[in-house]
């Protein structure tokens, strides 16, 4: 079960703002002291620090929800985005991002977020790279990302972080509901 909501939550970080936009979810306060507009700000300054491309990408609560959702998928994944708090790129390849990235992980690791697991890199013809690690910190997990698809000639970044109790709202069921019953983690 654990390895499961592992894997939904690094989806629903992807998902919440890859897919359905920055928005809609309300404010979470975590108990841990850290509340989403906190992580948030720390995300935004590693990343300028780091000189990854501008993202031009609404942030958390920016964007304007462009419908109430009705399907359940719809709004669990609505109230998932009050769990989340990140950044991300997607676009042409920008010269030095893959530099950029490693010195935001080098810079999370400096702000206390402790790496989690092990990072993965994997390369190949069809795909390209695809670089990832998991941090945590004060009740925070955060997913860091970095694919350059040869295919597509594209970057795609994100630095993505669920709120552990938040994210605990949701039963199995939601997850499947959210990422299908296959979801595979990081």
């Amino acid at each position: 079960m654990q390895r499961k909501r592992g894997a939904a939550a690094a989806l629903a970080a992807l998902t919440v703002f890859g897919v359905a936009g920055c928005g809609g979810g309300a404010e979470v306060r975590s108990t841990a002291g850290l509340d989403r507009k906190a992580v948030h700000e720390e995300i935004l300054g590693i990343v300028a620090a780091s000189g990854l491309p501008e993202s031009g990408l609404p942030g958390p609560g920016e964007a304007t929800p462009s419908a109430t959702p009705t399907a359940p998928r719809e709004r669990l994944l609505a109230k998932a985005t009050g769990c989340a708090a990140g950044w991300q790129y997607t676009g042409p390849v920008v010269a030095g991002s893959r530099a950029g990235f490693d010195k935001a992980l080098t810079a999370l690791a400096g702000a206390e977020w402790k790496e989690s697991g092990q990072r993965i890199e994997e390369t190949s013809d069809e795909v390209g790279t695809v670089v990832g690690a998991t941090f945590k910190k004060e009740g925070w997990t955060l997913y860091a990302r970095h694919t350059s698809p040869k295919a597509l000639k594209m970057d795609a970044i994100s630095l993505n972080a669920t709120e552990d109790a938040c994210m605990a709202q949701f039963s199995e069921q939601d997850l499947e509901t959210m990422y299908g019953e296959d979801a595979v983690g990081p």
